[in-house]
């Protein structure tokens, strides 16, 4: 167990520091000529943009809505017309009126001119009777009209056409429309639609012309009461239409455009504010990885106050606990190569005088003293080895839930029986109500206890009483060990949870112990998130009446 009296001994000079080379092997790459990450940010935000607006630019319900609305117009054009011819055109006796050629000319050319819609007149037999793109040709004459000076912004828009002319071919398709043809002769054979309008019904048809503009065809009788007298034939490209169509289409590629834009700059904006303290935090480790002997700082992105902050407070945190733990190794080893030396000068010394010397009194003498030293350095080489496992033991193994009252009971019980007479006696005080449970490794929670009361039975006299008390703190529970010994010296109660720390009672054999005892028991305490402490006992007249080791331990 370890000693709390005395001073330790000498200790070492500082050690320079430890040089770490070559650890893990080479670095990895890591300065990439392009961001995996603002790739794997850029592409959902830009294929989301895309999935959109190529659902937007195909306007294939917005187009068949238009050429629905455009044959309803002209479907009310015709009967208009159709209307007029019948109330007008009609010529010849009561019973057999016929629509006269010159009258019928005069309502369509009057009627259809005002339009961009094409009439033809039918008569019953299928014989074209008046044609309107004929009636305005006759009367059209020759305009002149200057073009407007050149708008630099038309080349703005000749890239958006020359996309849009790149883009529409490779766009899905609607169903095909039978072609449209126009042929000198009977229209029954080119337009069953006449069929249908001089049977007295309407009909219509959309028809694809050459250059893959529609042609929309409407066909509407033209009645005497209720004798179809001829058929009206409304026809019309779709050239407005799919103006209306591209318009819209270029607007959307515009939007689509500065959104794409605003869309990728955005987005290495982002990556910009993740991949670059991502690649900083990984170049920091990077360094600390190749560490040369000197402490290499991780950049502190705290002020963020997001997930990369939290990350850029961990790592510093890991890398501080890693520089602790290489400090602690090296302090460690320095504090282990001193406290074997000892021995060892010791053994040496004896050697050198055994073979000095033919006393048999001397060489006995010189024996016990090697044999003390070999036992001593035994003794430290297993306690060192147990605290080398300290560690790996609490970072590897599950905390389990520990009943610190049956830890308590069954613990005192095996020191009770192992007790040599005479001995201080125990007493134990327990919080009366339900078992204290705590998260921890049964086993070194076990080893805090035995080596604190271990420590409390090397200094309290044969006739002292060792107590202790467990109970529940708020949060915590505490464990408190008395003895009636000396107490500790004052200004040491931290001195003894030092390593190596060793002054034991006068009388007791020199090299009894390793001093690593106490220091365990702090490590093994830290471990589970608690504290421990020591201090005097002091009686009523000031007088030190023992020691006191208090720990805390946080309930789950």
């Amino acid at each position: 167990m370890v000693s709390r009296l005395g001073q330790p001994g000498p200790r070492p000079a500082e050690p320079s520091q430890m040089r770490l080379s070559g650890i893990g092997g080479p670095a990895p790459e890591r300065h990439r000529r392009f961001s995996t990450l603002t790739l794997r940010i850029l592409a959902p935000n830009v294929l989301a943009l895309g999935v959109l607006v190529g659902g937007i630019f195909y306007l294939d319900q917005y187009r068949d809505g238009l050429l629905d609305a455009k044959i309803a117009a002209m479907q009310s054009q015709a009967e208009v017309i159709a209307g007029a011819l019948g109330e007008s055109a009609l010529a010849g006796p009561e019973d057999s009126r016929r629509l006269a050629q010159a009258v019928s000319a005069r309502i369509i050319r009057r009627l259809v001119v005002p339009t961009r819609t094409r009439a033809r007149l039918y008569m019953p037999d299928g014989n074209i009777l008046a044609d309107s793109r004929e009636l305005v040709a006759a009367g059209r004459q020759v305009q002149l009209r200057y073009l407007p000076p050149a708008d630099p912004s038309d080349r703005v828009m000749s890239f958006f056409n020359r996309a849009y002319d790149w883009l529409l071919p490779r766009l899905p398709r609607g169903p095909a429309f039978p072609p449209y043809h126009e042929r000198p002769g009977n229209g029954l054979v080119d337009y069953p639609e006449l069929s249908v309008a001089l049977s007295g019904e309407v009909g219509g048809a959309i028809r694809m012309f050459k250059d893959e503009t529609l042609i929309l065809t409407v066909a509407v009788p033209v009645q005497q009461l209720r004798r179809v007298v001829g058929a009206l034939l409304l026809s019309a490209d779709s050239a407005e239409i799919e103006e209306g169509v591209r318009n819209a289409r270029l607007a959307i590629l515009q939007a689509s455009a500065l959104a794409l834009t605003v869309t990728v700059l955005m987005s290495f904006f982002l990556a910009g504010t993740i991949a670059g303290p991502v690649r900083r935090l990984a170049e920091a480790a990077d360094r600390v990885r190749r560490w040369r002997g000197r402490r290499v700082g991780i950049p502190d992105l705290s002020h963020r106050r997001d997930e990369i902050g939290d990350l850029s407070g961990a790592l510093h945190g890991m890398t501080e606990a890693l520089y602790g733990r290489l400090d602690a190794i090296e302090v460690f080893a320095a504090d282990v190569a001193h406290e074997i030396k000892n021995p060892l000068t010791s053994l040496r010394s004896a050697l050198e005088s055994i073979d000095r010397t033919d006393d048999p009194a001397q060489k006995k003498r010189l024996m016990a003293v090697m044999t003390q030293d070999v036992r001593r350095m035994d003794r430290l080489i297993s306690d060192i080895s147990n605290a080398s496992r300290v560690d790996a033991e609490l970072a590897r193994e599950e905390s389990v839930p520990v009943n610190l009252v049956i830890l308590l009971q069954t613990l005192l019980s095996v020191r009770q029986s192992a007790a040599e007479a005479p001995g201080p006696a125990f007493e134990l005080q327990l919080d009366p109500g339900a078992a204290i449970m705590i998260d921890g490794l049964p086993s070194r929670l076990g080893q805090v206890v035995d080596n604190i009361v271990g420590n409390a039975l090397s200094f309290s006299p044969a006739n002292g009483i060792i107590k202790l008390s467990l109970e529940r703190q708020g949060e915590m529970a505490q464990l408190v060990v008395e003895d009636d010994g000396p107490g500790i010296p004052p200004g040491q109660e931290e001195a003894i949870f030092r390593r190596f720390y060793s002054q034991r009672p006068a009388g007791e054999a020199f090299g009894q112990h390793s001093g690593l005892g106490l220091s365990i028991c702090r490590q093994i305490v830290e471990a589970h998130g608690g504290t421990i402490n020591a201090e005097n006992r002091i009686g009523p007249d000031g007088a030190i009446r023992g020691a006191r080791f208090v720990v805390r331990l946080p309930l789950p």
